[in-house]
């Protein structure tokens, strides 16, 4: 059964299974994907380097506090509890209706999903998420907030899509 029929209602809760496993396996795969960046980031950029790719720069930066590192004066503590409780609304809400979505909803919620879970983990040794990826005009960023952007977009893509859709018939 393909994943469109599965997500018709009626479908099977075998069906139902499927979806949510391959979505927390492609979970897993970007997280670890962002790990081992982040990982090799830190190995080659540890001593101050800065490598200069042109529209782009890898430079070692730690940002304690989230996006834009608003909240970086807070105690690590709160920042880790905050996004952990987010990150769980989101896990729930998107392995409860991921049956229901569009293919680009689904990748959308993956990809978001992923992102905020390798910087979660990244998060927890109390020094910050790593951040790698410097343009000189926008913020320091990784991999993970790459993944959490795209995803918020194919979500929401996905969402407009499958309501048009729905609405033609």
């Amino acid at each position: 059964m393909s994943a469109e029929a599965a997500a018709r209602p009626g479908a099977s809760a075998g069906a139902a299974r499927r979806i949510r496993a391959v979505l927390l396996v492609w979970v897993a795969a970007l997280a670890a994907t962002d790990l081992a960046i982040k990982a090799l980031a830190e190995a080659l950029l540890s001593s101050g380097a800065t490598i200069d790719l042109g529209l782009i720069n890898l430079r070692l930066l730690y940002n304690t506090g989230v996006a834009f590192s608003l909240g970086a004066g807070l105690a690590p503590w709160i920042i880790v509890a905050a996004t952990g409780l987010i990150i769980a609304g989101l896990t729930w809400y998107a392995l409860s209706s991921a049956p229901s979505m569009t293919g680009v909803s689904r990748a959308g919620a993956a990809l978001l999903l992923g992102g905020a879970a390798g910087n979660f983990i990244d998060r927890l040794d109390g020094r910050g998420v790593v951040d790698y990826l410097h343009t000189g005009w926008f913020a320091t960023f990784n991999l993970a907030d790459a993944f959490v952007t795209a995803g918020v977009a194919l979500f929401i893509l996905g969402t407009i899509l499958s309501q048009r859709t729905r609405d033609r018939d």
